[in-house]
């Protein structure tokens, strides 16, 4: 078993440190992000990595630089989110379970790019990390197939649970079972985090990637001034009694024209209000026709 550092923040990465402790590996600290306000209230919550090191008795910190105090024989990331600094680097063996087949999406958002770019495959890596983004030697990958329909979230969560199985498998006997990596072989690609601007749903697009970026989470568009996000949608594939899709972003029956067909809303929230199934907000919009989101 190996003595380690855990440096992570959403719950992904609480999945991979929860399976970490269950193995046996002595976690002796864990570095996240401070308490944040995370709702419309004034308290400050911390997060889920904090919450489960708390329920575990395991110390914490915002601090990467407490890691070489600990005598850690490793450290682990699991979205930190953050760069380490070569200081700690040069003085602590990190590994990194990350959410993409590399050099395939290195960065901050390969999930969601990766189902933005219609992957029909992506996976995890085991990697050693170095001063460069996502460009360490790789000791292991596992891989899996997006399902169809499969959001970000519930990707990133079976992700999280593949990372883990890959993680443990390869620290069975501590540190020594992790081998020698080997260096990225391909073209590399970048999976910057996304902007409010590109979760803005433009509806000249193909319905098929107005539906990718709805997977991503809270795809938004403008509907009589206020801001509505589509939490679901799915491609009409079957015939439309709508006929020839108008002009893009109009609202007919449930339906929305984009640049090459219709999708269909299952379910939105307008700004200032809860999320609601779209046939019931559909109700109570009474659209007139011809009206349109923006």
């Amino acid at each position: 078993m190996a003595r380690v550092g855990f440096l992570g923040s959403p719950e992904p990465a609480a999945i991979c440190l929860r399976a970490l402790v269950a193995a046996g590996h002595d976690v002796a600290l864990v570095v996240t992000e401070p308490d944040k306000r995370r709702g419309r209230g004034s308290d400050k919550s911390p997060t889920p990595v904090k919450r489960l090191a708390s329920e575990l008795g395991i110390p914490v910190t915002d601090r990467v630089a407490d890691l070489l105090d600990i005598g850690a024989d490793l450290g682990v990331v699991v979205a930190f989110g953050r760069l380490i600094r070569p200081a700690v680097l040069d003085h602590l063996l990190i590994v990194n379970v990350h959410f993409s087949l590399l050099p395939r999406w290195r960065g901050a958002a390969p999930v969601e790019r990766a189902i933005l770019a219609g992957d029909e495959v992506t996976g995890v890596c085991l990697m050693k990390l170095e001063a460069g983004l996502d460009t360490g030697p790789v000791y292991a990958c596992s891989e899996t197939a997006i399902l169809p329909e499969e959001t970000a979230p519930a990707l990133r969560l079976r992700l999280s649970a593949l990372g883990s199985d890959l993680l443990v498998a390869h620290l069975a006997n501590g540190v020594s079972s992790l081998g020698t990596p080997a260096p990225q072989v391909g073209d590399a690609s970048y999976a910057a985090k996304l902007t409010p601007a590109e979760l803005r749903i433009d509806w000249t697009r193909p319905a098929v990637d107005i539906e990718r970026l709805v997977r991503v989470g809270r795809a938004w568009t403008m509907f009589r001034g206020g801001r509505v996000i589509i939490w679901e949608a799915g491609v009409n594939t079957g015939s439309s009694d709508a006929g020839a899709p108008p002009v893009p972003g109009t609202v007919m029956g449930g339906l929305v024209a984009t640049g090459d067909g219709w999708l269909d809303l299952v379910s939105v929230q307008i700004e200032g209000r809860q999320r609601q199934a779209a046939a019931e907000w559909f109700r109570g919009a009474r659209t007139a026709p011809g009206e349109a989101f923006s």
